[in-house]
């Protein structure tokens, strides 16, 4: 049968075109997380719990950086005194399908966007639509690059910081699995999304709900915001924050130009 077009299409043709994407979704991800499966050990062994050791690649490049800096051993991590623990009969089984379906959703992200594009394509102008490669390319790097600044930044600053607070000698860090997993799902899938602002900038402010005056006015919100996340998530110096925010402030930057271009073009149409 052949798909409606928008303007023949009724409420309830949306919610079933709608239902359909999320069904095609899920199967997506699901396929991937069964992939996931065959390579789990190596997947949990040194990737997911790669950052619970001294020997992680970003610690080591924090050392070498403070060397170069002049700044000795000052921000150089040798030990992580902590254990993680499950506490839970079933905690591992539940940890190890989540964080499965987690690294099927994010494989199978483009595959998603492919999907949400078709379900917004019919909206959008011929020479829109024919956009659909860049987009998904451009959402989907932005995307990965998220996840990667989630992981090998965020995490290991986030780790590195509980495992040194202290309220006193005598307490001792017993981490839970699923706090710890929790954790890397927030902050992969936090990184992931926050660096898909840019596209989300981009539509907002096609349908007129963002202007590139609006962010502007609120920039020195969003960088006290940002200041305030890097130093949360980061020890207490400098150089991390700063390795933390200025990715964010980049990223928060390139909004407002897309913003900037996407006005000059509506206003151009209009005229």
């Amino acid at each position: 049968m052949a798909k409606k077009n928008l303007g023949e299409m009724s409420f309830l043709d949306h919610l079933e075109e709608l239902r359909w994407l999320l069904v095609r979704s899920t199967i997506a991800i699901l396929i991937m997380a069964f992939v996931t499966y065959f390579f789990s050990d190596y997947l949990f062994d040194e990737i997911i719990l790669g950052p619970t050791r001294p020997t992680f690649f970003t610690y080591v490049w924090f050392c070498d950086l403070s060397h170069q800096l002049g700044f000795a051993d000052s921000i150089c991590i040798t030990e992580l005194n902590f254990i993680i623990q499950n506490t839970e009969m079933e905690g591992q089984v539940n940890i190890f399908v989540w964080m499965c379906i987690l690294v099927g959703f994010i494989l199978g992200f483009p595959y998603i966007l492919w999907e949400l594009w078709k379900f917004i394509s019919p909206a959008l102008y011929e020479k829109e639509r024919k956009n659909a490669k860049l987009f998904i390319f451009t959402s989907s790097l932005l995307f990965f690059l998220g996840v990667i600044f989630g992981y090998f930044i965020v995490i290991p600053m986030s780790v590195n910081f509980v495992a040194t607070f202290s309220v006193s000698d005598v307490v001792k860090n017993q981490f839970t699995l699923d706090s710890y997993m929790g954790m890397v799902k927030t902050s992969v899938l936090a990184g992931g999304l926050f660096f898909e602002l840019p596209i989300i900038i981009y539509f907002l402010t096609k349908l007129g709900l963002v202007t590139p005056v609006f962010l502007r006015k609120y920039w020195k919100y969003a960088v006290v915001l940002i200041l305030v996340i890097a130093a949360i998530v980061t020890p207490p110096d400098v150089v991390s924050q700063t390795i933390v925010a200025i990715p964010m402030l980049i990223i928060y930057e390139v909004s407002i130009l897309i913003s900037k271009i996407v006005y000059k073009n509506k206003e151009k149409e209009n005229v």
